[in-house]
């Protein structure tokens, strides 16, 4: 593809042919404001405000889609285009709940940001007729307020775009448009899988996750409950952010340590039950393939993706493993395990998760998720949440001294903190399936399995491992995985092991992560960055092999006798459901 010289503002950058204004005036170093394009999600030029003059052109055109051609010559700032920027920002909180100090997303809003930039404080138009919507509250995990919507779609693209589960569009037309269901059914009602990138992608506070703060806040002072905290992998890659800590850096010991200062009884960490979950699920594999049952084996962990295949694939159930998701076994192992140990009656027990995920939400309460007669797990927060219980509390997070967890659940290995990048699952298996199947470890300087890492969306890879041929993927991204899965159904792909993710990129990217603005988002590698901590942290983990956990050996030794025992069957797996493709019925 030729490069073509293009003018912006007076500065002349060189680009590709068919490079966008958008992004030839980032190159030149110009920021041009945008609300509804997200890149590779939502490219529709609907909103106007990115329009910008271009020389010989007959209109304004929107910089986000608008192609550059050499010679060109374009203008971003002008009197005219923040004149016309500011009319379309006024028409927009025209019909929008302007209660902003009480919206979740206050002084983290794309809107709110830009009329900020353009000096508009209120609108001309508020004369005018309002929408009004009732708040959809539904879903387990998901929060719909419409009257908050600005119509951006950036939503819809997610749910269809990244996602290919589609279960919101646009509903009538003109004044009367809103982003909904169809026929107005609630989202609980949808086939709706909770994964939360539409939350991700919603610029404005239109959506947002259930809330479990006050809950868990009610927990902690409760002098009846003994409240402990689990929190996954990918948190902390994601949790300095809210705190001006750049992203990408790792805060794992200031995480620990203000969870202490919030209340908890207990600090723990899911990696404890991630390394369980490698254990338990290379030994079903190793089961399957020796036994000639189902393959390929499919991953459990993350919620997200078995809800979609229990609506979209229910054919492919039974490849599933079995082994509840990290976030459940840690629940299963502290109301029996911790609990006798400690001598903690199991009812006084509070378990909180804190996950980078609001599919977790919906985990919680589903069947077969209540090992020993209560709830595996209490509350989920995310990692959102976290942080605002963090902010209220007046603990100064990015000036905390580094804590450790407590024992015995507390102790984690490098292969369970990388479950939070996509690939991370299967590399962790691998490492611990050699072992099983040789009786021999994989070599410390040969741990990487570098052909599954990365953020594509579906990776492929084979390896011998001992006699056998193990043929494995790694998708990331709920329509990735419909196009992984249809290739196996056809029989155009044979696997042993997949491992799916239903977020982009993995956990880094779920939708209750810290949200990046579109300003970030299409100019920065937001999965490549925070995976990167959580690699950095593998590989400075003396120990980075699951079946190396001491605490999860005498886990072994003292309770569940060993990995597929009837007690570990009883207390870490757990069964699926066949849903309707429109309704939520377990």
């Amino acid at each position: 593809m030729a490069d073509i010289r293009v003018t912006i503002d007076n500065i002349t950058v060189t680009v590709p042919e068919g490079t966008t204004l958008l992004d030839a005036a980032h190159k030149a170093g110009i920021e041009i404001p945008t609300l509804c394009y997200l890149r590779g999600i939502n490219e529709i030029a609907a909103c106007r405000i990115c329009v910008c003059e271009v020389e010989g052109a007959r209109a304004l055109v929107a910089a986000c889609v608008y192609p550059c051609t050499d010679g060109m010559v374009a203008h971003t700032n002008t009197p005219k285009l923040n004149d016309y920027r500011r009319k379309t920002l006024q028409l927009i909180i025209s019909d929008h709940n302007m209660d902003c100090l009480a919206c979740v997303r206050n002084n983290n809003c794309e809107l709110q940001d830009l009329c900020e930039r353009y000096g508009v404080t209120q609108s001309d138009y508020y004369a005018g007729k309002k929408n009004e919507f009732a708040i959809d509250e539904s879903s387990a995990s998901i929060v719909r307020d419409n009257n908050k919507c600005i119509l951006c779609r950036r939503c819809v693209g997610a749910c269809e775009n990244y996602q290919s589960v589609a279960v919101i569009g646009a509903n009538e037309r003109g004044f009367d448009t809103y982003i909904g269901s169809a026929f107005g059914m609630n989202l609980a009602d949808t086939s709706c899988v909770n994964c939360g990138q539409c939350i991700s992608a919603c610029p404005v506070g239109a959506l947002h996750e259930q809330d479990a703060v006050k809950a868990v806040q009610a927990a902690i002072n409760d002098p009846d409950k003994y409240v402990i905290v689990q929190p996954a992998p990918s948190v902390r890659a994601g949790l300095g952010e809210p705190f001006g800590i750049p992203m990408g850096v790792d805060v794992e010991g200031k995480m620990a340590a203000a969870l202490r200062r919030l209340g908890f009884d207990k600090v723990f960490d899911t990696n404890f039950s991630a390394d369980l979950t490698i254990l338990e699920e290379a030994t079903e594999l190793i089961q399957r393939v020796t036994t000639g049952g189902t393959l390929p084996l499919i991953t459990s962990c993350s919620p997200g993706w078995i809800k979609f295949c229990e609506h979209y694939f229910p054919d492919m159930i039974p490849n599933l493993s079995s082994c509840k998701s990290p976030q459940q076994m840690f629940g299963a192992v502290a109301k029996s395990y911790f609990a006798e140990k400690m001598g903690i009656d199991k009812e006084k027990i509070v378990c909180v998760s804190v996950m980078p995920c609001t599919a977790k939400k919906f985990e919680v309460g589903r069947d077969d998720q209540d090992a020993n007669g209560v709830p595996d797990v209490d509350y989920s927060l995310t990692t959102r949440e976290l942080a605002r219980m963090i902010k209220e509390a007046g603990i100064d997070f990015a000036n905390l001294a580094d804590e450790g967890y407590d024992d015995p659940m507390g102790e984690g290995t490098g292969a369970a903190v990388i479950f939070g990048a996509t690939g991370g699952v299967m590399e962790a298996a691998l490492r611990t399936a050699v072992y099983k199947i040789t009786g021999t470890d994989v070599p410390d300087d040969a741990l990487d399995f570098v052909d599954v890492r990365g953020t594509e969306g579906i990776k492929e890879a084979s390896y011998k491992v001992g006699d056998l041929d193990v043929n494995v993927a790694v998708a990331s991204g709920l329509a990735n995985a419909r196009k992984l899965l249809e290739m196996v159904r056809s029989g155009e792909k044979n696997y042993t092991f997949i491992e799916i993710m239903a977020c982009p990129g993995g956990c880094v990217n779920g939708g209750g992560q810290p949200i990046v603005p579109s300003s970030v988002k299409n100019f920065t590698d937001v999965r490549g960055l925070r995976a990167k901590a959580l690699y950095n942290l593998d590989a400075n983990n003396p120990k980075r092999r699951s079946h190396d956990n001491e605490s999860v050996k005498k886990l072994y030794a003292e309770y569940l006798g060993e990995p597929g025992s009837e007690k570990a069957h009883h207390l870490l797996h757990t069964t699926y459901v066949e849903r309707l493709v429109n309704q939520n019925e377990e």
